[in-house]
């Protein structure tokens, strides 16, 4: 293993909480307007699993977006994310970032926050791992300690998730769990949100 993954899993190791933008992120980044403004919006199965997984194994997961949409507001309820730890509209994303540190009552040095454009600047500076989708801006792609394979609203944030718990050991047990019958009854025993839902 390289060096710079050595670092990069000793970095993962430290962190407590996730914060993630939605447009290019969670989604990829296309915008579907109606006759009323935004109608639709595309998320991925796989990053809502991760989403959930991370919350099962204690990394809560916080959302920061500049933009006001009414389909995000739905899909993070089915995915257990607290009211209290979404910001939409956000208009300086380094002060929001730092607040839902403080509301999650961890240092910013224990947070990733994973960004896909400019605006995303201040808060990747801020943060203890700053993260993207492979499709970012150069300027953040640059800019990133950890850049996902795949592209955002196609799996990034589930890279994200499941460099953490690879970094906290627990990557390999999960996936045996999975495999033996015994990973659902724990996840939709201790993951957010209504056990009849999917990810």
């Amino acid at each position: 293993m390289a060096r710079s993954q050595d670092g990069l899993l000793v970095l993962a190791r430290g962190i407590k909480a996730v914060v993630l933008d939605v447009d290019g992120v969670l989604t990829d980044a296309s915008l579907y307007y109606g006759p009323r403004g935004e109608a639709l919006k595309a998320f991925s199965a796989r990053d809502g699993f991760a989403v959930r997984l991370a919350a099962s194994e204690g990394i809560p997961v916080a959302v920061l977006s500049g933009r006001l949409a009414g389909p995000v507001k739905p899909r993070l309820a089915d995915l257990g994310v607290p009211p209290e730890l979404t910001v939409q509209g956000s208009r300086d994303k380094g002060a929001d970032v730092a607040d839902l540190a403080a509301r999650l009552g961890l240092p910013l040095g224990q947070i990733a926050f994973m960004g896909d454009d400019l605006p995303d600047l201040p808060a990747l500076a801020r943060v203890g791992l700053a993260a993207c989708p492979a499709d970012a801006a150069p300027e953040v792609r640059e800019r990133c300690r950890f850049v996902a394979a795949a592209p955002g609203g196609r799996g990034a944030v589930r890279e994200l998730v499941r460099l953490l718990l690879v970094a906290r050991g627990r990557w390999p047990q999960l996936v045996e769990e999975w495999a033996g019958g015994d990973g659902p009854q724990r996840f939709f025993r201790t993951a957010p949100g209504r056990r009849t839902r999917r990810a």
